[in-house]
């Protein structure tokens, strides 16, 4: 996997635990701003105009925020306890964490109050933490898995860990015993029926999401063939093969029925 040169910067923010919106949670925690996987597709480079980073590519820099541990710990204290989702418009185990581990920092605060946590990542990082994981009372913990072909990772999201890795990250995560899901968003191309089958023993749960701001690949999507992606026909498609799997009870759809229709 290519490593992205990233600009670092050391910031320190006045919070850490924000109150979300996003159904189910109560609080986010981004313990970077910015992302060295810089996937062309992601609907976070809207963080580029709020972060002091304007004219910057999405994926060239990152913020860390080395403050995020002490700021928990003081936050933890003081505020209503509630569910976390770990993270919203950042990846907490991007490459930078392996060095700077604020994200295994801030687990191990969360572990010892017992709040209620949920994490997203695309890294098979997150094992590293298998130790603090297992400590939780309440933890889900999911994978983004965008396609099962590596040709398509490799053109949309090139700095970011490849699928088998992140497929074996899961079956570790089942493995001792951590409720999973796998989060395929946006769906890329793929084989539905073949990735589907080949997370059913390792996910738990499994949500399917469209990309949410195709402008920004649209020409490379039509350079390399791959436009299908964004007829609601092919989303049908592929939530009918993943329901065939998994059923409508470990299945969620996050775009609107009738998009797909």
């Amino acid at each position: 996997m290519p490593r992205r040169k990233c600009t670092v910067r050391l910031v320190e923010p006045r919070e850490i635990l924000t109150a979300t919106r996003i159904p189910g949670y109560d609080y986010c925690l981004n313990p970077y701003t910015g992302c060295g996987h810089g996937c062309l597709y992601c609907y976070a480079q809207f963080m580029i105009r709020f972060s002091g980073h304007a004219g910057e590519r999405w994926g060239s820099f990152v913020d860390v925020k080395a403050t995020a541990p002490g700021l928990l710990l003081r936050e933890v204290r003081r505020k209503k306890r509630g569910e976390v989702l770990i993270s919203t418009v950042t990846d907490p185990y991007q490459p930078l964490e392996a060095k700077h581990r604020l994200t295994r920092q801030c687990l191990e605060i969360l572990a010892q109050a017992q709040w209620p946590l949920n994490i997203l990542t695309r890294s098979p990082l997150v094992c590293r933490d298998l130790d603090l994981l297992r400590r939780f009372d309440s933890l889900e913990v999911g994978i983004t898995i965008t396609t099962n072909r590596e040709p398509v990772r490799k053109i949309l999201e090139p700095f970011s860990p490849p699928i088998p890795d992140r497929i074996e990250a899961l079956r570790q995560l089942k493995a001792a015993g951590i409720a999973t899901y796998a989060f395929v968003g946006p769906i890329l191309p793929l084989d539905a029926a073949e990735l589907a089958q080949s997370l059913e023993p390792i996910a738990d749960e499994v949500l399917l999401d469209r990309l949410n701001y195709p402008n920004r690949v649209i020409a490379l999507l039509r350079r390399q063939g791959m436009e299908a992606i964004l007829d609601p026909t092919y989303l049908d498609l592929v939530r009918e093969a993943f329901t065939r799997v998994f059923g409508p009870k470990r299945l969620s759809v996050i775009f609107a029925e009738d998009e797909c229709r």
